[in-house]
């Protein structure tokens, strides 16, 4: 997946072929949020400036803009699944929180998109 970053949000990125455009959606939130650009450059500024009016139209109407996600996340695995992460935890000189978050980052990261 191709993704930017702008105050605290992100969009996905796809290229239209047949409109020889870039067009992307701001992701994590309810709203629905697109812009679009034939450059990087102005792919970005429309993403900065999607953003930017998100926030206003947000503040104009009285509404709480949904922010991004809190850095939480729970999850339940089963008992020799978390004595291996401890394991390869420890092995690393890492806590187990700092080893999950790198090894998701990886994955995220190397994730294919779909």
């Amino acid at each position: 997946m191709n993704e930017m970053s702008y105050k605290n949000y992100s969009a996905k990125v796809e290229y239209d072929p047949i409109d020889k455009i870039f067009v992307g959606h701001i992701i994590g939130i309810r709203d629905i949020v697109g812009f679009h650009g034939s450059t990087v450059a102005e792919l970005e500024a429309a993403f900065h400036e999607a953003v930017d009016h998100y926030l206003e139209v947000c503040e104009k109407i009285g509404q709480e803009p949904q922010k991004s996600y809190s850095g939480k996340l729970t999850l339940r695995v089963p008992p020799e699944v978390h004595m291996a992460v401890a394991a390869a935890a420890e092995i690393n000189s890492k806590s187990i929180n700092q080893w999950a978050t790198d090894v998701l980052k990886r994955a995220a990261v190397s994730e294919p998109s779909a």
